[in-house]
């Protein structure tokens, strides 16, 4: 499948991406592109699942929500607006970071449209809604200052305008108040889970990049699993530093172990065709990978519940 999309921007916009790349030395250039992991998967997945495994489930799951949500909100509005990234139609901008390492850079249905940043709408999704929840100075304070540079990144490396930043934090913050208030508003479960899918799903008529497909996948699997492990298992939060980190770092080689063995019954060509068959395998693995996560892997805490935990005084008649 092959996309094409729309061109539309403000010339200041160009001009101010082309100064960052030609006055920002080589270094700056390198840090700055990595800001841009503060607004990726890896990212998220840290923080929620330091959260969620570790030390407050119930928070963790309204984050998580309200992440999720922005996830599949920003490509449904990017598949109405089409605006293809800067680099695609600018030679004087180049692109430092792509969305998708692996596909290529002009692979539309594999990078995602521009409009509005999905990077800045998690990274203020997701920290966003940490701070409503903590009502900490510094959680507001990272909240302000980790997606501007997330935006700032997005921007110098030639992957989003700067109204597609701006665009991606407004909706981040719809999400961050929405899904709070819903939750406080609706008793009933699943009535907030179908009210919230009633927002997500119109995108399967019209989307077609892999961005939606991605999130829907998650968004099902975080509501479907988090739902069964409320029910079937029950896990207990922990104060233990040491074992909050082994809990995200055995929930990240899940994550990524499994997602890359289901891809394994599936040429790379395929998964990169933008495919309608393609995309649903791809919301199908991003389901099943976050079921698994969130359901079936805290299974395993019961067995690491003695690490980090203070051991019984031997008496001396012993």
């Amino acid at each position: 499948m092959t996309l094409t999309g729309n061109t539309f921007f403000f010339p200041f916009e160009v001009s101010l991406m082309e100064w960052f790349q030609a006055h920002l030395g080589s270094s700056a250039i390198s840090v700055i592109s990595f800001l841009s992991a503060f607004g990726e998967e890896l990212f998220m997945i840290l923080v929620l699942g330091f959260l969620y495994w570790g030390l407050n489930k119930r928070m963790g799951k309204t984050v998580g929500l309200t992440v999720l949500m922005g996830t599949v909100w920003n490509p449904m509005i990017k598949n109405i607006a089409l605006r293809r990234r800067p680099y695609m139609d600018h030679e004087s901008i180049k692109i430092l970071r792509v969305v998708e390492p692996g596909a290529d850079p002009m692979n539309i249905a594999a990078q995602g449209y521009s409009f509005p940043s999905g990077h800045s709408t998690s990274a203020m999704g997701l920290i966003g809604a940490l701070a409503l929840q903590l009502k900490k100075k510094w959680a507001v304070a990272l909240a302000v200052i980790v997606p501007l540079l997330v935006g700032f990144s997005r921007v110098t490396v030639g992957a989003h305008y700067p109204t597609d930043v701006l665009c991606g934090w407004a909706l981040a913050l719809l999400a961050v108040f929405l899904v709070p208030w819903l939750q406080e508003k609706i008793k009933n479960q699943w009535l907030l889970y179908g009210l919230l899918l009633v927002t997500a799903l119109p995108g399967v008529f019209y989307c077609k990049s892999a961005d939606y497909y991605s999130g829907l996948g998650l968004l099902l699997g975080f509501i479907l699993g988090t739902a069964a492990e409320e029910k079937f298992v029950r896990f207990e939060n922990t104060k233990s530093i040491l074992r909050c980190v082994l809990r995200v770092l055995g929930g990240g080689a899940v994550f990524f172990a499994l997602n890359t063995l289901l891809k394994l019954p599936f040429s790379k060509e395929f998964l990169d065709s933008g495919s309608a068959a393609a995309l649903w395998v791809r919301c199908a693995r991003y389901a099943i990978v976050a079921f698994v996560d969130f359901a079936v892997y805290p299974l395993l805490f019961k067995y690491t519940a003695r690490i980090g935990a203070k051991q019984p005084a031997v008496s001396a008649e012993a």
